[in-house]
């Protein structure tokens, strides 16, 4: 959520950097600033009567204390309408921080100045290739016809127990999804990530807090009895772990990792482009959260980039790194890159990790600051990435390590498979 005083302050660059998105709301920005200003009329009328009636009763009491009874009634009776007053301006100030708090949850998160303007993913900025295609047998087959013909991944059996997009993994495609995340939560601990395990379901404070509510209140899976969210990601209670906290500046940054199943209705998603594992229900993911220093969370971006990626090299993976354009952008980042791994059996590029800067968006929303030498309290600046979700990596592996005498596991992996080819 931006901040107030940002927007008053900063009216044109915050519609110029809403632009960059294609915003189709822009009016909100004045009404928010013409709600501010009466609430802060508001505010100080409030704060000078009850300051009035402060000193009035204090008076009173004063004279009270000293048998002047007439005189403190003559007072009392000068000062009949404060409480009223109090009372109607206490519950107007209420109203006009009920209707500010409403326009600015609908404000998205400003991007970062390199971000560019663009509306569909078609015009996110390519910034780095590595590797070449894989050479695939002359008869090469998409992932869902390997996991078949393999036995490895039942889609039809999910469908029997849950529904479409809940996938059984069986046999060495269970061993493979549990390699993977060993091999992932692993490596994010020797690059400094601290492990945490949490709760899988969320509670609507916490879904408020890192965006998901109510910008993607429906694509979560709600359990109503209970008014409880399960989680599309682990960023969402990993980064709620600081909701409402202070931290010492000494404590950034602050590197957490999480491996956690995903839980996304993703309504409307339909067609040849989602089947099998490139678009599930429910899915695998390892996580990556930062909350920095602001004058370091881009160069943090970078490392988180830069890592994500190391991963992807040691798997042998063709990949690219795109810079998304403003209107390709999640509604709380500042900055994203996506990376996206090539699929020679699909020939398309799949999406395999998102890692994201948002600068004060979320703490913001948490109330998650830190306090320097100087005692002054600021927002601090959180970013999370995938490193990695499961799915598409799967669909890579078995697609692209594909021969005529089955899958070859790649070789990083070997030691957490336990087995190095899959026929």
């Amino acid at each position: 959520m931006l901040q107030v005083n940002y927007i008053r302050e900063n009216r044109e660059k915050v519609l110029e950097r809403l632009s960059i998105r294609n915003f189709k709301q822009p009016e909100l920005v004045d009404e928010i600033i013409k709600i501010d200003e009466e609430r802060r009329q508001t505010q100080t009328s409030l704060d000078s009567i009850s300051a009035e009636a402060n000193a009035a009763a204090k008076q009173i009491g004063d004279l009270m204390r000293t048998g002047k009874k007439e005189e403190a009634e003559a007072i009392k009776a000068q000062t009949t309408s404060h409480k009223e007053n109090i009372k109607g301006l206490s519950e107007k100030l209420a109203e006009l921080e009920t209707s500010q708090f409403n326009l600015l949850v609908q404000l998205p998160n400003l991007p970062g100045e390199l971000v560019k303007k663009g509306s569909t993913a078609e015009e996110n900025e390519t910034i780095y290739t590595y590797g070449e295609p894989a050479k695939l047998p002359g008869k090469a087959l998409p992932h869902w016809e390997l996991a078949a013909k393999y036995d490895i991944i039942d889609f039809e059996l999910g469908v029997k127990i849950t529904g479409a997009g809940f996938p059984v993994y069986k046999g060495k495609g269970a061993r493979l999804q549990r390699a993977l995340i060993n091999f992932f939560l692993d490596h994010a601990v020797d690059a400094g990530y601290k492990e945490m395990q949490v709760p899988h379901l969320v509670n609507a404070a916490s879904g408020f807090g890192t965006g998901q509510l109510p910008d993607k209140e429906g694509q979560m899976y709600h359990s109503t009895v209970d008014d409880l969210y399960l989680i599309p990601t682990a960023e969402v209670p990993v980064t709620n772990l600081y909701r409402d906290v202070i931290l010492k500046e000494e404590d950034l940054p602050i590197r957490n990792t999480a491996y956690t199943p995903c839980f996304r209705r993703e309504a409307g998603s339909y067609g040849a482009h989602v089947r099998g594992l490139n678009r599930l229900h429910q899915f695998d993911k390892v996580e990556l959260v930062q909350i920095t220093h602001p004058d370091q969370s881009y160069e943090t971006l970078e490392q988180m980039s830069e890592y994500v990626q190391s991963l992807l090299k040691e798997l042998g993976l063709h990949y690219r790194v795109l810079r998304l354009c403003g209107g390709d952008m999640g509604f709380t980042s500042a900055m994203t890159y996506d990376m996206e791994v090539w699929s020679a059996a699909q020939e398309r590029w799949l999406e395999v990790s998102s890692v994201s800067n948002f600068e004060t968006y979320q703490t913001n929303r948490l109330k998650l600051r830190f306090k320097g030498a100087t005692g002054k309290t600021q927002l601090a600046h959180s970013l999370n990435g995938s490193a990695l979700a499961l799915p598409r990596i799967v669909a890579s592996i078995l697609e692209n390590y594909q021969t005529e005498n089955g899958i070859k596991i790649p070789e990083a992996l070997v030691k957490y498979t336990g087995f190095d080819r899959i026929d």
